[in-house]
């Protein structure tokens, strides 16, 4: 059981997802609350952000035909078809407001080659390329991490799976989570997988 973690890490809390964003995740601005408490007791906090180049293989607009919410296929991995969102230098891709930006200590982009998605704040979809967190983590000498973020069903998902692969140990407070919920009940399940890979588990 983590008492205190020895990282906060907080999962792609910026704008586009945000009500009347690009990508909104219902109820994503209900976040930033816990999010600006969690950092005033954290020993170390940690930001992603989704930092799309324009025209992402992502974004469903790259490929006449496929809309929204399709899955495909991209570089050989499955794929859901996303608006444009978090694109490099845009007002969508800037942190949420409200955030107390002041209080992160280190920012990790993803999601930056344009022919693979990157969920997990760890490595890209295929598992080949490092975003440097574990790097960084390792450098300030972290074994614990308190994954809050969205969405539950994707991004804080697939970095969680991923971080205890690498043997972090995890506490998710689903009070600083929201689901983006494509089909009905996919956060759920995402807790029951997090559960499965032994993370801790707050509701």
């Amino acid at each position: 059981m983590i008492v205190t973690a020895d990282a906060l890490l907080l999962v792609d809390l910026q704008q586009d997802f945000m009500p009347g964003g690009a990508l909104a995740v219902p109820g994503g601005d209900q976040v930033v609350p816990v999010a600006n408490a969690k950092m005033k007791a954290a020993k170390h906090v940690v930001a992603t952000r989704d930092w799309h180049p324009p025209g992402h293989g992502s974004f469903a607009s790259a490929h006449p035909g496929l809309s929204i919410g399709d899955t495909f296929q991209l570089s050989g991995l499955d794929q859901v078809a996303w608006p444009d969102h978090c694109v490099q230098g845009t007002a969508g891709a800037e942190f949420c407001a409200g955030l107390d930006r002041s209080r992160i200590d280190k920012i990790v982009d993803k999601g930056t080659d344009p022919k693979v998605d990157s969920y997990s704040a760890f490595f890209d979809n295929g598992g080949q390329n490092p975003t440097g967190l574990d790097a960084h983590l390792k450098a300030i000498g972290a074994r614990s991490l308190e994954v809050i973020g969205l969405a539950t069903d994707y991004c804080v998902l697939f970095t969680v799976l991923d971080a205890r692969r690498l043997g972090y140990a995890v506490r998710v407070d689903l009070a600083g989570c929201r689901g983006v919920e494509l089909n009905p009940g996919d956060a759920e399940r995402a807790v029951e997988q997090m559960r499965r890979a032994a993370a801790t588990v707050v509701q």
